[in-house]
């Protein structure tokens, strides 16, 4: 068994909420208090923090605009990156000279899991509130996003998966870190557009701007028609949440194959080849919302 695994599963036995990850000791990332709002401060080595959950958005912003990109995994109950991006098989991260975690890499893409601590895809997170939080510090603060090379330029934007819900994961980052953006994915039924709306009220509660929202499996297109049809209804629905709608994702069948194969789908050139209008319009609707994204985190770069 590999260090690293050795490490997280003895963590697991003795339920060390100081420290669930193993890692060597590096002084104490900042802590929550009991009363009042810590600082919040920047993430070393990461010149923007985006929230969002979306992997295929972190390959748009890195595709379209030329910048240095990374994913974070902060679901810790089940974490997706390392399928997404075809890295379940990849190993343990090694660990810098002191003790910090180094991101993996794959199409081009630094990224940081703690899936890819666990010593199989099916082993259980079984933790409470202390140790969750604990690990989301570590995560945040105990990566080297400089990558191999210690003297690496660092990223430009750091895009964070997040998990369902308003619990200890986004509450601890909002309160912690400086978030310069989020970006809230969601399906238009209704009972999802209710979860959008506590999501909503969690970011503004913890002064986390909110760039705008994306509307997932917003359409399917009829292929021998080329129809749109709103399957799970419109987008009517989110004009009163009092964001931005900043696109509308249709049903591609290849961004889910993509996604089993650990080929994200903004990568593939050739979606309008096997998904048809469907592919092409996915591809423009993203490049709207990775626009629109980086224009907000870098407005200093926006034409006149």
């Amino acid at each position: 068994m590999n260090p690293t695994a050795k490490r997280f599963l003895s963590t697991l036995r003795v339920l060390h909420h100081d420290n669930p990850l193993g890692l060597p000791h590096r002084g104490e990332p900042p802590m929550i208090p009991r009363r009042g709002l810590p600082p919040r401060r920047g993430i070393p080595h990461v010149k923007k923090v985006v929230a969002v959950a979306s992997v295929n958005l972190a390959f748009s912003l890195a595709a379209r605009e030329r910048v240095r990109v990374g994913v974070l995994d902060l679901d810790i109950f089940g974490p997706s990156i390392p399928k997404l991006l075809g890295l379940e098989s990849a190993g343990e991260p090694h660990l810098t000279s002191t003790g910090a975690l180094i991101p993996l890499t794959n199409h081009g893409l630094l990224t940081m899991s703690i899936g890819f601590l666990f010593p199989n895809a099916d082993a259980p997170v079984t933790w409470r509130g202390l140790m969750v939080q604990k690990a989301v510090q570590q995560l945040l603060f105990d990566v080297d996003w400089r990558g191999a090379d210690p003297h690496g330029p660092g990223l430009d934007v750091l895009v964070i998966d997040m998990p369902p819900g308003t619990g200890d994961v986004p509450l601890s980052l909002g309160q912690l870190v400086n978030v310069h953006g989020a970006v809230i994915v969601s399906t238009p039924q209704d009972v999802a557009l209710a979860d959008v709306r506590k999501g909503i009220a969690a970011f503004q509660r913890l002064s986390i701007p909110i760039i705008g929202l994306v509307l997932n499996q917003s359409y399917f297109i009829c292929p021998s028609c080329s129809t749109p049809h709103h399957l799970f209804g419109s987008s009517d629905a989110s004009k009163g949440l009092g964001i931005k709608l900043l696109g509308e994702l249709p049903l591609a069948p290849g961004v889910s194959s993509g996604g089993d194969a650990g080929l994200p789908y903004a990568l593939l050139d050739s979606c309008s080849k096997t998904d048809g209008v469907a592919g092409q319009q996915w591809q423009e609707a993203m490049l709207g919302v990775t626009k629109e994204v980086w224009e907000v985190l870098h407005p200093e770069y926006v034409s006149s």
